[in-house]
């Protein structure tokens, strides 16, 4: 099979064996994959080298070719998210927080992914998906869609409330659908005039700049930029007792902020830890219920490294997909 590989901090196209199936694994053929931010984190090098070579990709909507089970036969449409397998056993998992599980496997991290015209899963972490949407529109849903989707639940969202989100890439698009049908307040501080424009599209009740406070005291906030000076100005924003949630798998370095002004009065600081199946199920069926369609940017599996170039340099209007 075609497969993007990344080898020695170099992408490119090659000829790799199509997996071999094995017992409790499907075989998929690969309809779209998403190209995500961690991706970029993956290939720059930000986070620590776990395989090479090694084929990205996460965000993966294919068909079942074999391996198929009673519940997902051949032919279904599945998807694939950032979380490849758990150990089911540990303290984590049986407090179902398999999210923080010590044993992790991540597809196109740890595990061959998505850029390739196949890609072995294992059948428990694969979702069914509706077969009358386009492939490229769901797969932006497979981890923005549903580790926004976790955000919320993090920072405790609450039907009716006033939400910050800040930044507004291919995460926060589709978690402001979300606060929307929630009947949400939603104030979005953002760079960028494409963002801002594209947040005020959306809905958002007030819009502005990366430096701007909301006019308004926050009852929580997402962080969606790899900043720490981000957190700060979403700490800065809240209520007493309000919670930010930080959305970032990497964070640059936290400036140095005051105590008594910025975190003194029960306001608190969370992180996100990747995702859980019960997220993933949660939030497929709502976006299936709520319809969320994201605006995407297509690229040919030739053109990876483009795609990761147009998801670093913001130059795409919506989620980047790439297509086999």
């Amino acid at each position: 099979m075609r497969a993007a590989v990344l080898r020695g901090g170099g992408l490119a196209v090659e000829e790799v064996a199509r997996p071999a199936v094995a017992p409790g694994y499907l075989l998929l053929r690969v309809l779209a994959c998403g190209v995500c931010r961690t991706d970029l984190h993956i290939f720059e090098r930000d986070l620590p080298v776990r395989r090479d070579p090694l084929i990205p990709g996460h965000q993966i909507v294919g068909e079942v070719v074999d391996g198929a089970t009673a519940e997902l036969p051949l032919g279904a449409r599945v998807g694939v998210s950032w979380i490849a397998s758990t150990d089911g056993t540990c303290p984590f998992c049986r407090r179902g927080e398999e999210n923080l599980c010590d044993a992790l496997e991540f597809t196109g991290y740890t595990v061959d992914g998505g850029y390739a015209e196949y890609a072995l899963v294992r059948s428990d972490f694969a979702y069914p998906l509706p077969v009358e949407v386009e492939p490229k529109l769901l797969a932006p849903l497979l981890c923005a869609g549903i580790i926004g989707f976790r955000s919320l639940r993090v920072a405790g969202v609450q039907k009716g409330e006033r939400v910050g989100l800040f930044g507004f890439g291919a995460s926060a698009s589709q978690a402001i659908e979300v606060l929307r049908h929630w009947g949400c307040e939603v104030y979005v501080s953002t760079r960028g005039e494409q963002h801002r424009a594209q947040a005020e599209a959306a809905g958002a009740t007030w819009v502005g700049g990366e430096s701007d406070r909301p006019p308004v005291a926050l009852d929580r906030a997402v962080t969606f930029a790899p900043s720490g000076a981000v957190v700060v100005a979403a700490l800065a924003s809240l209520r007493k007792g309000g919670v930010v949630a930080i959305n970032a798998i990497h964070l640059d370095a936290m400036p140095r902020f005051d105590y008594d002004s910025l975190l003194w009065g029960e306001r608190q600081i969370r992180s996100v830890a990747n995702m859980t199946r019960e997220d993933a199920r949660d939030f497929l069926a709502l976006a299936q219920e709520i319809g969320i369609r994201p605006q995407v940017r297509t690229f040919r599996l030739e053109e990876a490294r483009a795609a990761l170039e147009a998801v670093k340099h913001e130059t795409a209007e919506g989620p980047v997909v790439i297509l086999p």
